[in-house]
């Protein structure tokens, strides 16, 4: 038997795909006399694109990562699909002239008339090698270039076994898939390091080549599409191997395009999230069907990031995880932290982290983390179930900052019961975070398959509809759209558009501002020196000397209320009343000094670069040691390290 495995656009060609690394060496522990081959069909659609002439790494980008909420690169291949070079273009025209610039569009019409060829091409080469199965793994936009293939395929071998998987044909989407196009033999929904092994037994000949008992398989009986019960039992860990990333690293090498990206390799310590388990996110329609959290044991998931950054000279990681598992942190990355590589790694994080567990990521190798901030509003964070509050958000923004930590996150709006009063008061202090990590981008949320939102219509959002760009790229009436769609249409919630626009506005300004912004303080004992670069804020330097102030500022290292700051001067032997601590703390949110959000503030100072060394003069000083030749005195100076 012969199993060839593929990997269509637009999944991109910086990484090799984790589900087919994964996939193919279960096959390959599982049948060794069974050949497996995994094709890396995107890259080989990036070097036919540089072949083009005109289309290049920015065009590829668009389609693989900034588009998906709009649907163009699945669009792009509908030409194929329905095998017809002209399909819908004066729908696609009209319902996105507005929404694409003059190039995307152009990029848009010109792929969609040339992929048919594309298309024939690719499967002719997969048909040639004669393999029984041919499986795809669809994720994002990946979905109709994958069914495009799968249908030629079939046209030219309806002897090969057709299969598709991925995230895009968990659930219903996945009983859609099979129900709608005849050419797919097999659907596998849910995880399928278990159930594509039994399909391969079957067909093999294995218990007379049933696949009525495979849990979660779409499959055909008498021409009809039937859907098997899903697995009763998730996987455990130990059934995840090590991933074989060496078909796309041997692909990578005879590419065209190898010097698009620079590679980065895909890992995976854990499943499912451990806080949606107890509080699934509101808008979150991560993890499908599969929640439950499960994470490697600590050895064996150090063993396999460094076995892969050894085998392939790759020292950047991105890992998959949806959160973080905490337990990692003194296991997995203390020991990476003493490992022989210069590891680059980037994280999906919970941002209540505390400064001490984002300094362990940083010595580990940690660079860049997603910590899932989504609002600086306590009230609007709360109606997400994000258990964190706008303050703790902030702090961790000025905590990664000092770590000198690269911050993915996104300022999202429309929930809800949400109200302009819970963002005004926020954009009137965002000036003074103009130092700190600015948002890639602000949006409304949409509204995604298997989030509560789209579980419990009652939340807000009964009335609904798939978006439009499955509309314009499926040939199917609305009621099959309902199942295959993963985001849906809903009249907007929350905030108009006004205040929508001074939000974004304001975001925009942090962002342009954010590489000349500066706000950084050294503790030296009896004072506290700052230094300040923001625009909105006229002051360059500043000392904080009263001994109370100092400790005050001291303790706003976490968010505390006005009462627990009160109740700290009285510890410190110099008391003050509430008055006088809230009379503080508005001079220093004028000053830029502090966040203030619900009945919390934060202190919004990073870190000096020098801090450690200051430190050791203070404690040089006060024992009595080798003085530091440092004038601290003077100005400090910070460089922003991004």
């Amino acid at each position: 038997m012969k199993i060839t495995l593929v990997c269509m656009p637009w999944a991109t060609t910086a990484t090799p795909s984790l589900a087919l690394g994964i996939l193919s060496r279960r096959i390959a522990d599982t049948f060794p006399e069974v050949a497996t081959e995994t094709v890396y069909a995107n890259i080989d659609f990036a070097d036919w694109m540089d072949e083009q002439g005109g289309l290049g790494a920015a065009e590829y980008s668009f389609f693989s990562l900034h588009s998906y909420f709009l649907g163009c690169g699945d669009w792009v291949f509908s030409s194929a699909l329905y095998d017809d070079p002209s399909w819908r273009v004066d729908e696609f025209r009209g319902a996105y002239q507005n929404r694409l610039t003059a190039d995307q569009m152009d990029a848009s019409l010109r792929l969609h008339r040339l992929v048919p060829a594309f298309i024939d091409a690719m499967a002719r080469r997969i048909v040639a090698g004669e393999p029984d199965v041919v499986g795809a793994t669809s994720t994002f936009q990946q979905n109709v270039a994958s069914l495009a293939l799968l249908r030629r395929i079939k046209e030219l071998s309806p002897a090969t076994k057709t299969v598709m998987g991925g995230a895009n044909c968990d659930g219903p989407q996945g009983e859609a898939l099979h129900r709608n196009f005849a050419f797919l033999d097999y659907v596998v929904r849910g995880e399928a390091e278990r159930t594509f092994p039994e399909l391969v037994a079957a067909l093999k000949g294995d218990q007379g080549g049933d696949t009525s008992h495979i849990a979660g398989l779409c499959r055909r009986d008498g021409g009809r599409s039937v859907s098997n019960p899903p697995a009763e039992r998730l996987l455990a860990p130990s059934e995840i191997p090590s991933p074989d990333y060496d078909p796309y690293f041997e692909r990578l090498r005879r590419s065209r395009v190898q010097s698009w990206y620079e590679t980065v390799l895909t890992v995976e310590g854990a499943r499912g999230c451990w806080w949606g388990e107890k509080h699934h996110c509101t808008f979150c329609g991560l993890n499908g069907s599969a929640m439950t959290f499960r994470s490697k044991s600590p050895h064996t998931y150090l063993e396999e990031i460094l076995t892969l950054a050894e085998r392939h000279h790759v020292l950047d990681f991105y890992a998959v995880d949806n959160i973080l598992e905490m337990s990692y942190l003194d296991s997995v990355l203390d020991r990476l932290a003493e490992a022989p590589f210069d590891l680059r790694i980037q994280y999906e994080v919970k941002s209540n982290m505390k400064l001490s567990q984002i300094g362990q990521m940083r010595r580990a190798g940690v660079v860049s983390v997603q910590p899932g901030i989504e609002s600086l509003s306590t009230r609007v964070l709360k109606i997400m179930d994000k258990g964190v509050s706008g303050t703790h958000n902030v702090r961790f923004l000025r905590d990664a900052e000092s770590n000198s930590l690269s911050v993915a996150w996104n300022y999202l709006y429309g929930f809800p019961g949400e109200t302009a009063e819970d963002y005004l008061p926020i954009i009137e202090q965002l000036p003074a975070l103009h130092h700190l990590h600015p948002s890639n981008g602000v949006n409304r949320i949409a509204l995604e398959r298997f989030s509560p939102y789209f579980d419990r219509p009652e939340l807000g959002f009964a009335e609904r509809r798939p978006q439009e760009q499955y509309q314009v790229t499926y040939d199917l009436p609305e009621s099959e759209l309902a199942d295959l769609a993963y985001v849906f249409e809903t009249p907007s919630q929350g905030i108009d558009a006004k205040v929508a626009e001074r939000l974004k506005q304001a975001l925009d300004e942090w962002g342009s501002n954010y590489i000349h912004s500066r706000l950084s303080y050294v503790d030296l004992g009896d004072r506290i020196e700052l230094t300040n670069s923001r625009p909105d804020f006229a002051w360059r330097t500043m000392t904080l000397r009263d001994a109370t102030e100092v400790e005050l500022f001291r303790a706003l290292h976490d968010p505390r209320s006005a009462d627990q700051l009160v109740r700290r001067t009285t510890g410190s032997g110099s008391a003050w009343d509430r008055e006088r601590v809230e009379s503080l703390l508005a001079d220093w949110r004028r000053q830029g000094l502090v966040f203030i959000e619900g009945d919390r503030a934060v202190h919004v100072a990073t870190d000096h670069e020098n801090q450690l060394i200051c430190r050791i003069r203070r404690e040089s000083d006060q024992t009595g040691g080798p003085e530091l030749a440092l004038d601290l005195a003077e100005e400090p100076t910070c460089v922003k390290i991004s």
